[in-house]
């Protein structure tokens, strides 16, 4: 089994920053890549980052690109996610996912980030 567990959310103004952190614990041997997924009150869940271990190759929605930027740590199964110039459309709940090279996916329970007008 292999557990996720989501930090950092919370409140923040427009034009403010905050940094997400995930740890992703247990059968992590063979996660190929890892990123974030949100989703807004009302709305289906979509994409944000995502960093693939191979070649350190990361993709972003183009919602977010210029403004947030993913990192990880292999050897560590852990990936971050710094958000900067956050804008209320920001506002979601942000899940953690670790992707194996076995097609399996797994999922934090998210954490809530709320930007303020």
């Amino acid at each position: 089994q292999v557990q996720l567990v989501e930090s950092g959310g919370g409140l923040v103004q427009a034009g403010g920053s905050l940094r997400l952190a995930c740890s992703a614990s247990g059968r992590t041997f063979s996660t190929y890549r890892m990123g974030w997924y949100r989703q807004a009150p009302g709305k289906e869940r979509e994409f944000v980052a995502a960093i693939r271990w191979s070649g350190g190759i990361t993709g972003y929605a183009d919602s977010v690109r210029g403004r947030f930027t993913v990192s990880g740590d292999n050897a560590k199964n852990t990936v971050a996610l710094q958000m900067n110039s956050l804008k209320p459309e920001d506002t979601a709940i942000y899940y953690c996912y670790a992707k194996f090279t076995s097609g399996d996916e797994y999922w934090g329970r998210g954490t809530q980030v709320t930007v303020s007008s």
